[in-house]
């Protein structure tokens, strides 16, 4: 059994690393936090470098790596810098139905310029009256002729309002519950649809969450992903895929709170001695190294099946589960320990546990995922 990392994928951590460290300038994340703006040049230089959609295959722009490329260098992006890490992580968010369900003209059209940076994506799962239960859909989308007309409005939409697509999961067929909804992919320039603010958030201020309206917008018929009828099974097969992304999210997350608050103990004094050797510090220095090596585990072993096909919800929803816990627990612990100095903008622990806790909220809660935990293991 092998747990090291490839020559390759470790090339590839070390890149990300060092743009990390290049780009992600302190002072610009306070400042884009402040002014809730997306980090739009580091985004276009990200895809320049070829880190936003790695995973597409070399012919949609990516470079054609798996899952645990993917996770590394949303790891190390997060670990630098909790915000502008997690805002390039979902600039392709959900563009994964795309590249596995869509047609190839759907493809190209869609996927080269997100992974160009000429496109950012979003996914229009959720909805107001429905939360986490996807098998109910509101939003409709009618044939007619050649076209689809869809009606409805979603809520909490990462992108909403920079998105340049939408990958809405519609009701095409009322009478059929979840086996009547699809997946339709919407230019965000169509007539018809309307984004509303949600107000302010706790943390993940660079990213936009928003409300999309659907006002009989027309879409054209091939814009269907996939087969109609299906949209709400490709829905869960993407999150088997997307958990994992938000797991590493989460450890980078914790990583990044771990380093600031060990950089501080052992330099701060008190009492006549460092912080760190005080025994009460070192327990809660080992509690957290320990919940973040486990979390990388899990996520590393969940990234690894799901690029061996050996696609395993279980697994999926057990990495997302604990690496967001260990994320808010981990950045919890790190403003403890920084004490005052802690709660304050400057020393960054206090914003990379806002922006941890969003981590066990979505992409399905963390009760979700114990749901799909358990119905694995009782053979539900």
């Amino acid at each position: 059994m092998d747990f090291e990392l490839t020559k390759a994928q470790k090339d590839i951590q070390k890149a990300a690393r060092e743009f990390a460290k290049g780009e992600f300038d302190k002072e610009l994340a306070l400042e884009l936090e402040e002014k809730h703006e997306y980090p739009t040049h580091i985004w276009q230089r990200a895809c320049e470098e070829g880190f936003i959609g790695l995973h597409y295959p070399e012919e949609y722009g990516g470079s054609g790596y798996g899952a645990i490329e993917n996770a590394l260098v949303v790891e190390e992006f997060c670990r630098r810098d909790s915000g502008i890490g997690a805002a390039l992580l979902t600039a392709d968010f959900a563009s994964e139905n795309i590249l596995h369900f869509g047609s190839e003209e759907q493809k190209k059209r869609y996927l080269i310029p997100t992974a160009e940076g000429k496109a950012i994506s979003g996914g229009a799962f959720t909805e107001p009256d429905h939360g986490s239960d996807i098998t109910t859909m509101n939003t409709t989308a009618v044939r007619d002729g050649a076209e689809w007309v869809m009606n409805g409005v979603k809520t909490f939409i990462t992108n909403a309002g920079i998105a340049h697509y939408y990958i809405v999961l519609c009701q095409t067929v009322p009478s059929a519950g979840h086996k009547g909804q699809s997946m339709i992919v919407v230019d965000a320039s169509a007539p018809g649809i309307e984004i509303a603010s949600v107000g302010q958030k706790m943390g993940l201020r660079m990213i936009p969450t928003g409300e999309v309206a659907f006002k009989n917008v027309r879409v054209p018929a091939e814009n269907l992903v996939g087969k109609e009828g299906r949209g709400f099974y490709q829905v869960l097969q993407f999150f088997d895929e997307s958990r994992i992304e938000i797991a590493a999210q989460s450890l980078g997350t914790a990583q990044g709170a771990f380093d600031r608050a060990l950089a501080y103990v052992k330099g701060r004094r008190q009492f006549g001695k460092r912080i760190a050797d005080f025994q009460v510090t070192q327990h809660k220095l080992a509690d957290m190294a320990t919940k973040l090596e486990l979390a990388r585990l899990i996520t590393y072993k969940a990234a690894w099946n799901y690029d061996q096909g050996r696609v395993e919800p279980k697994l999926s929803s057990m990495a997302k589960y604990y690496a967001s816990r260990a994320a808010v627990e981990v950045a919890n612990e790190a403003i403890q320990l920084l004490g005052g100095y802690g709660y304050m903008t400057e020393f960054e622990v206090e914003r990379f546990y806002r922006d941890a806790r969003i981590t066990e909220i979505y992409e399905g809660t963390t009760e979700i995922q114990k749901n799909t935990i358990a119905s694995a293991l009782i053979g539900k």
